[in-house]
C-alpha cells in the first residue's frame, strides 16, 4: 500500500514537472483578446497594447513554434526590433495603417537583414527541446529505479 502511494507521488510530480514545463511555452492573449473585441480605437491605445496586439495577431497567422522561430528571426524576446514588429503588425491589422513593416525596412527589423541570425536561434530551440528530453529521460529513470529499489525493499521485508 505505502509502495502505491509513493509510485502514485512520483508520477504525479513527474506530471506536474512536464505539465509546467508545456505551459511555459504558451502565452495566454484571453485580455489582449478581450482589447481587440472592444473596438477601441488606435489613438486611445498604448506602445505596449499595439506590441500585444501585434504578437496576438502573429499568433493567429504563425500559431505555436512557426511565430517562436519567427519572434527569434525579428531579434528575440524583448528585443527592440521585435517590439517594433509587433506593434507596426498591429497598426496594419487593427488600426488598417499602410506601409508601417516597410517603413525603416522590413529587413532592419529582422536583425539589420542578417537572415543567418535565424538558423542560430532555430539551433537554439532545438538545443533547447534536447535539453527538455533529456531532464524528462532522467526523472523518469529516477523514478524508474526508486521503483525497483522500492520493491527490492518491500521483498527484503517479507522474507521473500
Amino acid at each position: 500500500m505505502k509502495r502505491t502511494k509513493v509510485i502514485m507521488l512520483m508520477f504525479g510530480i513527474l506530471l506536474v514537472l512536464v505539465a509546467g514545463l508545456v505551459a511555459a511555452h504558451e502565452h495566454n492573449f484571453t485580455e489582449t483578446k478581450q482589447l481587440i473585441d472592444s473596438g477601441i480605437s488606435c489613438d486611445k491605445l498604448t506602445n505596449e497594447q499595439f506590441e500585444e496586439i501585434g504578437d496576438y495577431y502573429m499568433e493567429q497567422m504563425h500559431p505555436g513554434e512557426a511565430h517562436e522561430y519567427m519572434d527569434e528571426m525579428m531579434g528575440g524576446e524583448g528585443s527592440e526590433s521585435l517590439k517594433k514588429m509587433h506593434i507596426n503588425i498591429a497598426r496594419n491589422t487593427y488600426c488598417g495603417e499602410s506601409g508601417g513593416m516597410m517603413n525603416g525596412g522590413m529587413m532592419n527589423m529582422m536583425g539589420g537583414g542578417n537572415m543567418m541570425a535565424g538558423n542560430y536561434y532555430s539551433g537554439y530551440n532545438i538545443l533547447g527541446w534536447l535539453f527538455t528530453i533529456l531532464v524528462i529521460t532522467i526523472l523518469v529513470l529516477t523514478i524508474l529505479l526508486l521503483i525497483n529499489k522500492l520493491k527490492g525493499q518491500g521483498k527484503n521485508k517479507h522474507g521473500r
